[in-house]
């Protein structure tokens, strides 16, 4: 089933980052912000509505235990808001998603795995296609960059600041996945449904404080039910969270960089959505990276 949860993740994921994108605003420095309150109240919902409805005897201490975890998730995902506000000078961001190889290769570092060979040829095709991807959504940022500079502000065009969000989202997101395969999978720290549950109730509790800078401190006005692609954007983030714990739990190693393939998904929906265009080596890149999926699958069958 990991399989399968790992797919719906990416799936869910990809859609989320379409409407982050849709959803940022590059006029708004406190667009980033409103995204984190955004999500953190979906989650904080979900989490309520899981808890109850599942009748889960839920540890208040699972939110320290796991707060390693939380914090570098959380900590990852608002410096990716922070980026978006850059987005306009290109449609994705796929860079990022490059964690799941800084996760693979610190499983593999730090813990011994037997990974057979359509597994280790599979977590290679697909870290392959996203690194290839981002290169070219790089390159396309500074082509559109040189064609448009006299146009564009100049806090937007690239530059040491541009580079160093989805770079340090990578890393951060790499090690927070890595905490992750061990709390979930490696020494089987916490349990999947309490992960899920501390995360989303962690994530809630930064929105309350940052809802409280917004509103108190900076005085900003925040109308969360008219923002709906940031809503889209935190139910489809939501959902992507809840099969993520489940495909953590087992085979990490592999899951992660399955699941950093949803730059692949966002690219593509960017393309249908914001109608931009593919060019022929984007398109190889994601072939290749289905077809490192479709290897995954295949182990996972035999």
């Amino acid at each position: 089933m990991w399989f399968l949860f790992a797919l719906l993740t990416a799936f869910a994921w990809g859609g989320a980052d379409l409407f982050y994108k849709k959803g940022s605003d590059p006029q708004d420095r406190f667009s980033h912000i409103k995204i984190v309150i955004t999500v953190g109240f979906v989650m904080g919902i979900h989490a309520t509505a899981y808890l109850l409805i599942k009748g889960i005897d839920f540890d208040p201490t699972d939110l320290v235990r796991y707060l390693p975890v939380s914090a570098l998730y959380i900590l990852s995902m608002t410096i990716g808001y922070i980026g978006l506000r850059y987005m306009e000078l290109s449609i994705a961001s796929p860079v990022q998603n490059c964690s799941g190889a800084v996760t693979a290769i610190l499983l593999f570092l730090f813990f011994k795995h037997d990974l057979g060979i359509v597994e280790i040829l599979g977590v290679t095709v697909v870290t392959f296609g996203v690194i290839g991807i981002a290169i070219l959504e790089k390159r396309a940022e500074r082509e559109t960059l040189s064609d448009h500079s006299t146009h564009i502000d100049q806090k937007y065009q690239i530059g040491f600041m541009a580079i160093t969000f989805p770079i340090l989202y990578c890393f951060i997101d790499g090690l927070g996945t890595f905490a992750d395969a061990i709390y979930l999978d490696e020494l089987s720290l916490i349990g999947e449904d309490a992960a899920l549950i501390a995360y989303e109730f962690t994530f809630f509790i930064c929105a309350l404080a940052a809802f409280v800078y917004l509103r108190v401190i900076r005085k900003q006005p925040f109308r969360i039910f008219q923002e709906r692609a940031k809503g889209y954007a935190a139910l489809l983030e939501t959902t992507g969270q809840f099969f993520y714990v489940f495909a953590m739990s087992s085979n990490a190693i592999i899951t992660a960089p399955l699941i950093a393939s949803y730059s692949m998904f966002s690219v593509i929906l960017s393309r249908i959505f914001l109608q931009e265009r593919l060019n022929k080596k984007q398109y190889a890149l994601i072939v290749v990276v289905i077809v490192g999926i479709a290897l995954l699958g295949l182990a996972d069958a035999l």
